[in-house]
C-alpha cells in the first residue's frame, strides 16, 4: 500500500517529467530519496540508458558516513558524485528532483553538485 504522500510525490514527478528530457550533451540527473539513503542516476533519455549511478551505500561513502539519511551525508555524496560525473565527461546536467521538495537533503545534494563543478 502506497502512502498518500508518496502518491502525491509521484504525481508531481510525472508532471515535471513531461517538460524534462535528458540528452547526450545534457543528461538528466534523477535523485531517489529514502529514509536512510540517497540514490542518484545520470540518464541519457535520447537512448534510454543510465550512464552511471551512485548511492550512499557505495563503499567510499559508507566508510565516511555509515548513515546516509542526513544532510552532511547528502553534501558529501553530492561532492563525490560531481567528481565521478566529471571523470565520466559530464559537466552539464538537468536536475530532476523527482517530485521531492527542494529542501533539506535534496537541496544539500544539489548545492554540493554545484560546488563540485556541475552546471544546471
Amino acid at each position: 500500500m502506497v502512502s498518500i504522500k508518496e502518491e502525491l510525490r509521484s504525481k508531481r514527478h510525472k508532471r515535471i517529467r513531461i517538460r524534462m528530457q535528458g540528452s547526450s550533451l545534457k543528461p538528466r540527473l534523477v535523485i531517489r530519496r529514502s529514509l536512510k539513503n540517497i540514490i542518484a542516476q545520470v540518464i541519457d533519455d535520447s537512448i534510454n540508458k543510465v550512464l552511471f549511478s551512485m548511492s550512499t551505500q557505495d563503499k567510499e561513502i559508507k566508510n565516511k558516513f555509515p548513515y546516509g539519511g542526513n544532510i552532511k551525508a547528502a553534501e558529501f555524496f553530492g561532492e563525490e558524485f560531481a567528481k565521478k560525473a566529471k571523470e565520466k565527461g559530464v559537466s552539464e546536467i538537468i536536475f530532476d528532483r523527482a517530485g521531492y521538495l527542494y529542501h533539506g537533503r535534496v537541496k544539500a545534494f544539489a548545492d554540493a553538485l554545484r560546488k563540485g563543478g556541475l552546471k544546471f
